[in-house]
């Protein structure tokens, strides 16, 4: 079920408040979590209802391991057994739905030979809900977990809103709040806050990141099908798809955040307009924050973090954002886009301490331009099909294929394209984000210490307050966020990894 259907806003979410609440004000506790627990499932299974044992196996495999972790009458050795089994085993079931064909496209390739073994459905959200049940499995052997009720924890790995494409929360975030008194009470002020922000959410993914997908789509389709693009064409479907994924994905966040506040439970923050970024790690700081949390936490300090010395730190990055690349997609694609981002990294680094030692700065405005070049082209690989799409356009973007003004491949989008990518990118380069615009009513949890700056007078004019105006203009910005469904409805971007 999606988030932008008609059956989700105006089916499943009131009827699952109106029960949740009601369960909560007149039966047990345990019947109204239960109940929550149950709509998330049925959630889940309007996709396809033969992943649920699934999903439900691996969330009992995880809690009864956790507590064997938990135990304090098995030596560290067995412990350390007992997780790192755990983890191959759930590595393997999301290693078999999700990069099988390409490992034996791999094998088959070198080989020479020509295996196949059938269609494999991936399923939804398993690359999400795989990183909080390895984050858990872990911290349980650091004994840094608590100890939880399987009620509760079921909860948080099958919660609806962030189920099937995050943000990945951290256990000792969601769970205390399940446990709190007040989370089955119904507040005033967190249905409005989480309205709010799904309304704002829901125009990012169906208003804008939509219609910049009707300027990146032909123009990515074109370069697929052997066309060359123009040079005016290649920039339009680079920045199309680039400002698209943002809009897309962090309206998913908002809408997943927004849900969440609806239910009285704060999600972290997943986005910090990653597109005011100045440098590389400063863009992974502020993109899809969640997910660097659990590459740092859970991958890179493990391997040694840069406690052992230069080299091997530029290694441990260069590895970390490898396989973060690899757990986006199984292809070439995704593994050199991540590559890309662990050489940018490591290469920032390195200038970082060297142009430190030496006094060098770099006016913000350079450093802000070259981040977006670099993570440009690197989308580039990200949204295409295969390595020959992507050199195409890249080649493109550079005068490769000509540096002509006309677009003979895409002949209807340059008056209509360039007008939404200049607004849009100046909405996404210069305007308060969504957790600046609701800072007043702490929005998300605090992921990291986000940059405190003084707000101009036009920004502390756009934090929202509950008053009829604000709430005019909410709703007005919902409801063609709404409207814009009736067109077509299309899945969230990430919902495919």
């Amino acid at each position: 079920m999606l988030f932008n259907s008609y059956q989700f806003i105006f089916a499943f979410l009131p009827v699952t408040l109106a029960l949740f609440f009601l369960l909560g004000r007149f039966a047990a506790r345990d019947v109204a979590v239960s109940f929550l627990a149950l709509a998330s499932i049925f959630f889940y299974a309007w996709w396809s209802w033969g992943y649920i044992l699934l999903i439900l196996a691996e969330v009992a495999f995880s809690f009864l391991i956790g507590r064997q972790l938990e135990r304090t009458d098995l030596g560290d050795k067995t412990r350390r057994l007992i997780l790192t089994g755990a983890i191959a085993a759930i590595l393997i079931v999301l290693g078999y739905f999700k990069y099988t064909h390409f490992f034996l496209g791999v094998f088959n390739d070198i080989a020479g030979t020509n295996w196949f073994i059938g269609k494999i459905i991936l399923p939804l959200g398993i690359s999400f809900h795989t990183f909080q049940q390895i984050a858990y499995l872990v911290d349980a052997y650091r004994r840094s977990a608590k100890h939880y009720r399987f009620l509760d924890f079921c909860l948080f790995v099958t919660f609806f809103p962030q189920l099937v494409a995050g943000p990945i929360v951290h256990h000792n975030e969601a769970i205390p709040q399940i446990r709190h008194d007040g989370f089955l009470r119904p507040r005033a002020i967190n249905l409005l806050v989480g309205a709010s922000l799904f309304g704002l959410g829901l125009f990012k993914k169906t208003v804008i990141a939509d219609t910049l997908a009707q300027i990146a789509d032909p123009a990515f389709g074109a370069a697929l099908g052997g066309a060359h693009l123009t040079l005016i064409e290649a920039w339009m479907g680079a920045l199309a798809y680039s400002l698209q994924l943002y809009f897309d994905f962090s309206g998913y966040s908002d809408m997943a955040i927004g849900l969440a506040r609806m239910f009285n439970v704060r999600f972290p923050a997943n986005f910090h307009s990653p597109y005011k970024a100045v440098n590389i790690a400063d863009f992974w700081r502020r993109w899809h924050m969640t997910l660097s949390r659990f590459l740092r936490d859970y991958l890179y300090i493990p391997m040694g973090g840069n406690r052992r010395g230069p080299t091997r730190q530029m290694l441990n990055l260069f590895l970390t954002m490898l396989l973060g690349g690899l757990w986006h997609g199984a292809g070439w694609t995704f593994i050199i886009w991540g590559a890309l981002h662990g050489i940018f990294l490591a290469v920032q680094r390195l200038w970082s301490g060297f142009a430190s030692n030496r006094g060098i700065t770099i006016p913000r405005w350079l450093g802000w331009l070259m981040t977006m070049l670099f993570v440009m082209a690197a989308w580039v690989y990200f949204r295409a099909t295969n390595l020959a799409t992507a050199h195409s356009v890249l080649a493109s973007l550079v005068g490769g294929h000509g540096f002509g003004l006309k677009t003979p491949n895409l002949p209807d989008l340059p008056l209509d394209g360039w007008p939404v990518i200049l607004v849009t990118g100046l909405i996404a380069a210069l305007a308060p984000n969504s957790t600046e615009i609701f800072r007043r009513y702490g929005p998300t949890l605090k992921l990291v210490t986000l940059t405190r700056r003084k707000l101009g007078r036009l920004e502390r004019r756009l934090e929202w307050r509950p008053v009829a105006g604000w709430a005019l203009l909410t709703g007005l910005v919902a409801t063609a966020g709404a409207v814009a469904i009736l067109g077509w409805q299309s899945a969230f971007l990430y919902f495919q990894f």
